[in-house]
């Protein structure tokens, strides 16, 4: 994954394991004090494979591994660990099953969300992914995929509510949403839905690991409102944090310090508009609206 890449929908994404072993060949290389040149005479390819091989923008072919593992001077027990994670890389996430309907400039953030130890979210317009109900994603998803068959719909539904499944994990990591005032005023599916979905979403609040930030219109201007964004940030520390931000018909993944540093501050900023007994209290008072 490059530091900052428009995705397009012809994407492979690659598992974060693959990212994490793609970073620990490089940095074998460099202790090795081998070039990337040096490296592509090995396996008898241009260093171009070698970079990408690096950045995870290919799998792992396991020769390959075996023999940049052997220039580099690793020893047995070293490369059988490193190819037994390399070929738990080549496998498939369990979002692969829903490659017909899953966008391949998404796939990399379903691989990043199942990894991350940190989730920050900020939504202007909807009720985030992790936490929305099966009326309120179908009726979303329905808005967004007018064309799809109802098997296709169902399917997409499906994708995102088994994406929810991280936070009833022991590991689950922690989950930060900040979402303007504007999510609850958007009326998705029907009153009866709307009620649902904030229903679901004052029982999430009080989970030990998730935490609601809603900006109240009161709030006027603020630094963050232009566009959704997610940051995430790992254990491994093979992996830097990462801010995904969405376009019309992609994504963007960043990497780069500064561009992950302007939108953890934002967001910072973002939760200081509120508090979790506003946010609750405005909950309460738009699920009254719908009854």
């Amino acid at each position: 994954m490059s530091e900052a890449r428009p995705v397009g929908g012809g994407t492979s994404a690659p598992t974060v394991l693959r990212i994490i072993l793609g970073r620990r060949l490089k940095d074998l290389r460099e202790s090795a004090g081998v070039s990337l040149e040096g490296a592509a005479k090995a396996l008898r390819v241009n260093s171009l494979t070698i970079r990408r091989m690096e950045k995870a923008e290919v799998g792992l072919k396991i020769p390959y591994v075996e023999k940049l593992l052997q220039t580099y001077g690793a020893d047995k027990q070293e490369t059988d660990e490193f190819i037994d994670l390399a070929e738990q890389a080549n496998r498939p996430g369990w979002w692969h099953r829903y490659r017909d309907v899953l966008p391949g400039w998404f796939t990399a953030y379903v691989s990043l969300e199942s990894d991350a130890q940190t989730l920050r979210t900020y939504e202007p317009h909807y009720v985030t992914g992790l936490l929305q109900t099966h009326a309120y994603a179908r009726a979303i998803l329905r808005a967004g995929f007018p064309n799809d068959s109802d098997e296709d719909l169902e399917r997409r539904v499906d994708l995102r509510l088994r994406r929810q499944s991280l936070l009833e994990r022991p590991d689950a990591p922690t989950l930060w949403v900040v979402m303007e005032e504007a999510v609850l005023h958007r009326l998705i599916g029907g009153a009866a839905v709307m009620r649902e979905q904030i229903d679901r979403l004052l029982q999430a609040a009080e989970l030990p690991n998730v935490t609601i930030d809603m900006v109240p219109f009161t709030a006027g201007a603020h630094v963050g409102a232009f566009a959704p964004f997610t940051y995430f940030r790992f254990d491994a520390p093979e992996l830097p944090d990462v801010v995904y931000t969405e376009l019309l018909s992609g994504a963007v993944y960043l990497e780069q310090r500064p561009d992950v540093v302007a939108h953890l501050e934002a967001h910072n900023r973002m939760s200081l508009l509120t508090s979790s007994s506003d946010s609750k209290a405005l909950l309460n008072r738009m699920r009254k609206e719908y009854t």
